[in-house]
C-alpha cells in the first residue's frame, strides 16, 4: 500500500511538472501560474523581485507577450526530496533565454517557487 501511495505521489508530481513544461512551450502564463507558490521569485534580464501569485502571473504574461515563444527545451533536470529544478532554453522571437524553474514540494503538490530568464 505504501509503495502504491509513493508511486501515485511521484506520478502526480511528474504530471504537474510535465503540464508546467508544456505550458512554457506554449507561453501560457495562466496555466503556469496555477502551480505558483504563494510567493514567486522572478528574475528577468533587467529586474528581479518576489511577487505574489497574482502579480507573478501578470509579470510572466507580460514577458510572454513581449517574447513570443517559439520553443522550450529542457537541458538539465534534477529531483530531490524537497523539490526539483529544471534548466532549459526558451527560444523566443527576440532571442534565447537560459531558463531555470525551481519547484518545491508543498504537501501533495509541487509548486513553482522561482523562475529565471537569463
Amino acid at each position: 500500500m505504501f509503495l502504491f501511495a509513493a508511486f501515485f505521489s511521484l506520478s502526480s508530481f511528474e504530471a504537474t511538472v510535465e503540464e508546467i513544461l508544456g505550458a512554457f512551450r506554449k507561453g501560457d502564463a495562466m496555466k503556469i501560474s496555477r502551480h505558483f507558490d504563494s510567493l514567486v521569485e522572478i528574475t528577468l534580464r533587467d529586474k528581479s523581485n518576489s511577487y505574489s501569485r497574482t502579480q507573478a502571473e501578470v509579470v510572466l504574461k507580460d514577458f510572454f507577450t513581449t517574447n513570443t515563444v517559439r520553443s522550450f527545451t529542457i537541458i538539465h533536470r534534477v529531483n530531490s526530496n524537497s523539490g526539483e529544478y529544471c534548466v532549459g532554453t526558451l527560444n523566443t522571437q527576440l532571442g534565447e533565454y537560459r531558463t531555470t524553474i525551481l519547484f518545491k514540494n508543498r504537501g501533495d503538490r509541487k509548486l513553482v517557487q522561482e523562475l529565471r530568464f537569463e
